[in-house]
């Protein structure tokens, strides 16, 4: 069998809610930046059902809107299977917001064709326009999401699977952890997958790129830089290219230069005088200030390297697209290895000081994150046989969801770090982790898997 397919039968007999990721406590709380980004990426799915009973399929996710009203322009829905109505979606986290915050009454709002909200309290209430026109609303559930958890985790005790994991052949227990591994997998080659059908195989690669840039602090802000600014868009604005992706990040704001070294200055002047022409039409979608995690962040991975990254891989697009629908691996590393920028390959930020040695704009562990998380996944669905190569990544420094998965399930230090030398073990053990010890709300007490991996053997 199938070793992905065997580590899903792990899951039959699991409650939905561990796998699905829906839990029964009190709702994840989210942004609206975040709600709106996971809703952008079809997270809470493409079905839903309306406060009024009605079936609501999402045949368009739209466009972020650069103007005043809505979230999402350019939308399509279908009620009860009929034929797809255009327009505009607004989410809000209340469904009373759509009255607190005027767009009753607002005629930018008389286009919407889908409310969203995350709470409804299911009071008498009617989501209407300005032309009295009631509006279908549909609610999303937050632990429909896989998310973490917005602060560090705490150090894992031992859980209950310790004892039959510690007691297994090594070879049985390798074995798991590659079926889970192939099973994560093949989970983000559907994602990728589903984002392509959502937005063009272009647009899914684009953005997944972007969230790999992100790392683990900035995933949220790269995600929306990207969704806002489309690569469809983007492409056509190449002599701008830098000004629009540095100031809708935010890191323009500062027009007095006289403080920053030579070389700084004039390169950012060349970008203010850009952007200065464009900066009214960018202004809704521009990301506020604070919106970048820079605590704990190497000065190497800062986001304003890796924006001009991202402007860079825009610009080489057509390159990076071949290699990925050619699934030349090889090539992809050394089309990043080659990836420059005559600034940020000696710069840290735009106030540090010039460095004296050359720094890779995307560098190698970087690039290990975007072929295990992005080229992979996207070759592998087409290859299987490319598992082969996918299994003989070498293993990133174990973040700190991989130490807590392993302090979770094995029971000895010196298993726990053989076991993350390789990159595979680390995968499974995050899916593992994810698929029980992060869904079960008991301590262990009524978690299935002690019992479900006794069916392994």
């Amino acid at each position: 069998m199938n070793p992905a397919l065997r580590y899903a039968k792990l899951l039959k007999g699991v409650p939905v809610a561990f796998h699905e990721g829906v839990a029964q406590k009190n709702a994840p709380r989210l942004t609206e930046l975040e709600m709106q980004a996971h809703w952008f990426a079809g997270d809470f799915g493409t079905e839903f059902t309306s406060a009024r009973g009605e079936k609501i399929t999402v045949v368009q996710f739209g466009a972020w809107n650069r103007e005043a009203g809505p979230d999402f322009a350019e939308a399509a829905i279908s009620i009860d299977g009929g034929e797809p109505i255009r327009g505009n979606i607004e989410i809000d986290t209340e469904a009373q917001d759509w009255e607190r915050h005027g767009h009753a009454t607002n005629p930018d709002y008389n286009s919407v064709v889908l409310h969203v909200c995350v709470r409804d309290e299911g009071r008498k209430f009617f989501t209407r326009t300005a032309q009295h026109r009631e509006v279908p609303r549909v609610k999303i559930d937050p632990y429909r999401l896989n998310t973490s958890p917005p602060n560090p985790l705490p150090v894992a005790k031992l859980g209950r699977c310790s004892g039959p994991l510690r007691d297994m052949p090594p070879e049985t227990l390798r074995e798991i952890l590659v079926a889970a591994a192939q099973f994560r997998l093949g989970k983000k080659s559907a994602r990728i997958a589903r984002m392509g059908k959502l937005h063009g195989e272009d647009e899914a690669l684009y953005q997944a790129l972007a969230v790999t840039l992100g790392y683990k602090n900035n995933k949220l802000p790269f995600t929306i830089l990207a969704q806002r600014l489309p690569l469809k868009f983007m492409d056509r604005k190449k002599t701008d290219l830098d000004a629009i992706l540095f100031g809708t990040a935010g890191f323009l704001r500062e027009a007095d230069f006289t403080k920053l070294n030579p070389e700084t200055r004039s390169w950012l002047r060349g970008l203010w005088d850009q952007w200065w022409k464009l900066r009214d039409d960018f202004s809704r979608v521009s990301l506020a200030p604070g919106a970048w995690r820079l605590a704990s962040v190497r000065p190497a991975n800062h986001p304003q390297r890796r924006v001009a990254a991202l402007a860079q891989i825009v610009r080489n697009w057509r390159k990076i697209r071949t290699l990925a629908k050619e699934g030349n691996i090889m090539g992809i590393g050394e089309f990043f290895e080659n990836l420059r920028d005559d600034y940020w390959d000696f710069h840290f930020t735009l106030t540090s000081k010039k460095s004296s040695k050359r720094m890779a704009l995307v560098g190698p562990t970087r690039v290990n994150d975007m072929l295990a998380n992005v080229f992979y996944p996207l070759v592998i669905s087409s290859h299987p046989g490319r598992w082969k190569d996918y299994a003989k990544l070498p293993a990133p420094p174990a973040s700190t969801r991989v130490k807590i998965a392993a302090a979770r399930l094995l029971s000895s230090s010196a298993t726990s770090r053989e076991i993350l030398k390789n990159a595979v073990n680390q995968q499974g053990l995050l899916q593992i982790y994810e698929d029980f010890c992060m869904q079960d709300n008991s301590d262990c007490a009524h978690c299935l898997f002690p019992g479900q991996i006794a069916q392994w053997q």
